[in-house]
């Protein structure tokens, strides 16, 4: 429905602007943020053709991805148009702007900004591991000596007893909590509809909103939304490790809802369909989009299940589905609690992974000690490192600044989410 209106206006617009090259201001027509905007649409296009990945989602014109395809710009002059567009964007007056005139200013400058970092490591610069995340994602992290996470290991190490590395002894305590494949659809499907059925308590969805699941392999992530437009999320869960009963909520809150799945139909119908705002139907992976979207997703399993709320829908209806026994279930709270601690001890291990200043084994070595897995699931999240680089901030840090931001505007913790995930905040924003 909405496709069909806005998809034959913005079609018509792109035809009339000849989109293959950048829209130019004239004295007739000067320049404005809805130029820019669907300038910035063609850039980021074209960035994907040249890295496979960088577009995580599209739903504008099928035309404009096509005209990406047939004649994407060079690295180099893809990154002269990202010049010009910071160019254009400082140009225009913010005098006369209304707030979300002004706030959609300065997320089209942070993405362009993004988008040159992304062009400059595509032609051979190598950026920090600090440098980088602040280039792409608009936050700089802090990277603590991994000695300062021991005492987390100790209080891990007085819970799971027992002789031998504490890594493996936390494998060995987990595997107790591993989903009998045969039962991991069921189990899945029945978080994800606890996961939705919580958030349509609090927030109104599109009308049609729907996903698929399905079960892949061969993957350096455990789960991925791809999000299609009109609503519709395509939600794959890998299968390449056994999966622990926590992941079920995990994955059902931060793949869909009040996650990803959540965050990209309420930006689609605000933005896209309420405003035309073309800039908001493509979302490219290396962009301050991402550290909302992840830091959103990891807080909307805490928001979804407070306090003891997860335990007891884990109790109750995911450990008989799984086959498990309930009474267990509390002690498995107790670790990961604790083990959530750890989680960014990985920065500072990526980072030394990524200089050179530590070896491959050095850092599965690490990851192992301070991520307490097994070694191949400390082989897999390296695979992830090695892939995504500095994306890896966006979890940790990224949930704890959400976190920060929505509790302390309020005690309607789900109002605020919901302004949130239908907004353009920056991470810059939430300071």
């Amino acid at each position: 429905m909405r496709r069909m209106t806005i998809a034959a206006l913005l079609g018509a617009a792109l035809l009339t602007a000849c989109a293959t090259t950048p829209s130019q201001a004239s004295e007739s027509q000067p320049d404005s943020l809805d130029a820019v905007a669907r300038d910035y649409v063609a850039l980021t296009l074209e960035i994907g053709e040249r890295e496979p990945g960088y577009v995580d989602a599209y739903y504008g014109p099928a035309e404009w991805a096509e005209a990406a395809k047939a004649n994407p710009r060079a690295l180099p002059q893809l990154a002269e148009g990202a010049a010009a567009l910071t160019r254009r964007l400082e140009t225009l007056p913010e005098a006369g702007l209304d707030a979300d005139s002004r706030q959609r200013r300065a997320y089209l400058l942070a993405h362009v900004s993004a988008a040159s970092a992304r062009l400059g490591m595509l032609q051979g610069q190598k950026p920090n591991f600090a440098d980088e995340a602040e280039a792409l994602f608009g936050v700089r992290p802090e990277l603590r000596p991994l000695s300062s996470y021991d005492p987390v290991l100790a209080r891990i190490d007085a819970l799971v007893p027992g002789e031998g590395p504490l890594a493996d002894r936390v494998a060995a305590f987990r595997a107790r909590y591993v989903v009998p494949k045969e039962r991991l659809e069921p189990v899945m499907r029945a978080a994800i509809a606890e996961c939705k059925a919580r958030t349509e308590r609090h927030m109104t969805l599109p009308a049609d909103e729907t996903f698929t699941l399905e079960f892949v392999n061969n993957k350096p992530w455990s789960g991925y939304n791809w999000y299609k437009g009109k609503a519709f999320s395509l939600i794959q869960v890998n299968t390449d490790l056994p999966i622990y009963i926590d992941r079920a909520v995990d994955l059902g809150c931060h793949e869909g809802y009040p996650g990803h799945h959540v965050y990209n139909a309420l930006l689609e119908r605000t933005f896209v369909q309420g405003k035309g705002w073309v800039e908001m139907s493509v979302y490219p992976l290396f962009s301050p989009m991402s550290f909302i979207a992840e830091g959103s997703a990891n807080y909307g399993i805490d928001l979804a299940f407070p306090d003891h709320e997860r335990t007891d829908f884990e109790q109750r209806v995911l450990y008989p589905l799984a086959g498990l026994d309930p009474a267990t279930a509390e002690a498995q709270t107790q670790l990961l609690a604790l083990t959530r601690q750890l989680a960014r001890a990985e920065y500072t291990i990526a980072d030394d992974y990524l200089a050179g200043r530590i070896d491959r084994e050095t850092a599965l070595d690490q990851l192992q000690k301070y991520g307490l897995v097994a070694r191949d699931r400390a082989a897999q999240r390296l695979s992830f490192i090695e892939t995504y680089r500095s994306y890896v901030i966006n979890y940790g840090l990224g949930r704890d600044m959400v976190q920060a931001w929505v509790e302390g505007h309020g005690p309607d913790h789900w109002k605020t989410m919901e302004r949130l995930l239908g907004s353009q905040i920056l991470p810059v924003d939430l300071d």
